[in-house]
């Protein structure tokens, strides 16, 4: 309702005498111009009458507020549309239906809660899609339906508390996924399905409290994956492993005590696998003595390593998990599948720190 309110009150902006700060705060145009800036903060209204050759518009940093049903009529070549850092609360259902060849939408920093369900039906060419900074408590399966040349999808920094199953279905040729920074306590077990040639994903700040087995099954090529600063207390043993392309992971500053989870085999020594394991109360027992063999025999990088550190047991406190030797751990757990493929028997004593 408020988003038709403001989309019947903007042809009456247009038509009032304006004041004289609103002026023409936009620069004019040339006729054969091909790109279009307006960063004027005394912008209320979207331009009209630009030149039908634009290729690219950037409207940011101004007051701009909502977006007439036709305000992109008239502009067939348009590519790129950056709205960002505006004030718009909501988007008319057809605003980009007559932009067919738009390949990167902007609309960071904005003050959106909700999209018409149609919204990007006629954007197949579009590859970026920036929705991040705004009060999304949803994402609609409805929205993705016909972007399946979308290869950038940054929605961080919204009010999004759940995923619906299967919503990134369609997105075949999504190479980013940014989900950061919302409210998602949990991911459900098909909520990457379809996502083939994904690489990069950015999961951090989200309260994260459990993963599936299965989460990452369908994103076998993730180079990219940041699981930092959520409240994750464990790993299923295997959900890492077929994540076997993994060039950065960061499970940093989250709630994970036991090293018993199995991580995956780095591909080459030419390409080590960056590994952040800082800020968790890593308990330094014979599962960590089997972590640290694994690392110890392959190509990774441990970052942040003064502050991967111990919080139990107390002779091993605030030490750093890197510098300890095996033969400081003991062997006082039962033997379960650690990181990688690791041996499934248990070592005695004297052998503890020589395997």
């Amino acid at each position: 309702m408020t988003c038709l309110r403001l989309a019947l009150l903007a042809p009456l902006l247009l038509a009032l005498p304006l004041p004289r700060s609103w002026g023409k705060p936009c620069p004019p145009v040339p006729r054969n111009a091909t790109v279009f800036v307006c960063t004027a903060p005394d912008l209320y209204v979207f331009p009209s009458g630009l030149p039908g050759g634009i290729l690219s518009i950037s409207v940011e940093f101004t007051n701009l507020s909502t977006m007439g049903e036709h305000a992109l009529q008239g502009l067939p070549l348009l590519q790129e549309l950056h709205l960002s850092s505006n004030r718009l609360q909501c988007l008319p259902a057809g605003l980009l239906w007559p932009v067919p060849e738009l390949r990167v939408l902007d609309l960071t920093g904005n003050l959106l809660e909700d999209l018409p369900p149609e919204t990007f039906c006629a954007s197949r060419l579009l590859r970026h899609l920036v929705l991040g900074g705004n009060r999304l408590g949803r994402l609609q399966p409805s929205w993705f339906q016909s972007l399946g040349a979308l290869q950038w999808l940054d929605v961080s920094g919204n009010q999004l508390r759940k995923l619906p199953s299967h919503c990134f279905l369609p997105l075949r040729a999504l190479q980013s996924l940014d989900l950061s920074h919302n409210f998602l306590s949990s991911l459900p077990p098909t909520a990457l399905q379809g996502l083939a040639q994904l690489e990069r994903l950015n999961l951090e700040g989200n309260g994260l409290q459990v993963l599936a087995e299965e989460t990452f099954q369908p994103t076998r090529g993730l180079r990219y994956l940041f699981l930092q600063n959520n409240s994750l207390s464990a790993l299923p043993d295997a959900a890492l492993v077929p994540l076997d392309q993994l060039d950065t992971l960061d499970l940093s500053h989250n709630a994970l005590h036991a090293l018993d989870f199995r991580l995956p085999e780095p591909p080459n020594s030419a390409n080590p696998l960056g590994l952040d394991l800082s800020g968790n109360p890593w308990v330094c027992d014979c599962h960590a003595a089997r972590f640290l063999r694994w690392l110890r025999s392959r190509p990774v990088h441990l970052y942040a390593r003064n502050q991967t550190l111990c919080q139990a047991p107390p002779e091993h406190r605030n030490q750093s998990l890197a510098t300890l030797a095996e033969s400081e751990l003991g062997v006082s757990c039962p033997l379960a599948p650690g990181p990688g493929k690791l041996e499934s028997q248990e070592l005695p004593p004297s052998q503890v720190g020589k395997a």
